[in-house]
């Protein structure tokens, strides 16, 4: 079909396959989030390569993953299992940050670029939720327990082991704070104290997350035909 387009001087005809291959584009994703919803949710990057196949339909996993080992590496090398959590954390806050330049994408917050994990690899700039599913994996690679917080209106994260637990900003440095913040960030919404608000949640509700903020900004930008899609998405998740 891509050569029928190439050569084709009909643009009724160029659109017509354009359609084309994106609902088939589209069936092959949705079939592929099912399977990993059913079979293969603790492989989180999966996942998001999943979500990232929407907008770069031929974006190759292995790639993916080559490129997030290299960041994974970069840790590794100055990582000391030995030290405090604290230590742990403020070590692997100076090499995504300070070294390898992964930022916050102040700028451009609602761009769907900051929903498609190999741009923010590739930019490293993303939003909290970007930011913090990176964080959080090489984390765990590094055996940190270090998982994902889903609280309104902002994705953060907790380092919870049975010695302690506190919790991570990682769309800002990687900054630590203590559970009483969290107390005061849901009082300011005016919200009742949830379990969840506070405890790790799973590789699902963050894949859903993120497709909501894909959602979002293509909703911003006017894209209808794209939110209606990924509302398609989402019940393959609920």
């Amino acid at each position: 079909m891509e050569s029928e387009w190439e050569t084709s001087f009909s643009a009724e005809v160029q659109r017509r396959i354009e359609d084309l291959i994106h609902n088939l584009q589209f069936e092959a994703l949705c079939h592929r989030l099912q399977v990993w919803c059913e079979t293969e949710q603790d492989d989180l990057l999966r996942g998001l390569w999943i979500v990232a196949t929407y907008q770069y339909p031929d974006l190759d996993f292995k790639k993916l993953k080559k490129d997030f080992e290299s960041i994974y590496h970069e840790v590794w090398l100055s990582h000391r299992t030995y030290a405090s959590p604290y230590d742990q954390i403020k070590n692997l806050n100076n090499v995504l940050y300070s070294k390898l330049g992964f930022s916050s994408n102040t700028q451009n917050l609602y761009a769907p670029s900051n929903s498609m994990i190999n741009l923010v690899i590739e930019t490293r700039r993303g939003n909290p939720i970007a930011l913090g599913t990176i964080y959080m994996m090489v984390a765990q690679r590094l055996r940190m327990p270090v998982f994902g917080v889903n609280l309104p209106n902002i994705f953060v994260l907790t380092y919870k082991s049975e010695e302690a637990q506190f919790y991570i900003n990682a769309y800002n440095r990687g900054t630590v704070f203590p559970r009483s913040d969290i107390d005061s960030y849901i009082a300011q919404l005016k919200l009742e104290p949830e379990e969840r608000f506070y405890e790790p949640c799973q590789h699902l509700d963050i894949v859903r997350r993120v497709i909501v903020n894909l959602s979002l900004a293509f909703e911003k930008l006017g894209e209808t035909a794209k939110v209606e899609e990924l509302k398609k998405v989402l019940d393959i998740l609920s």
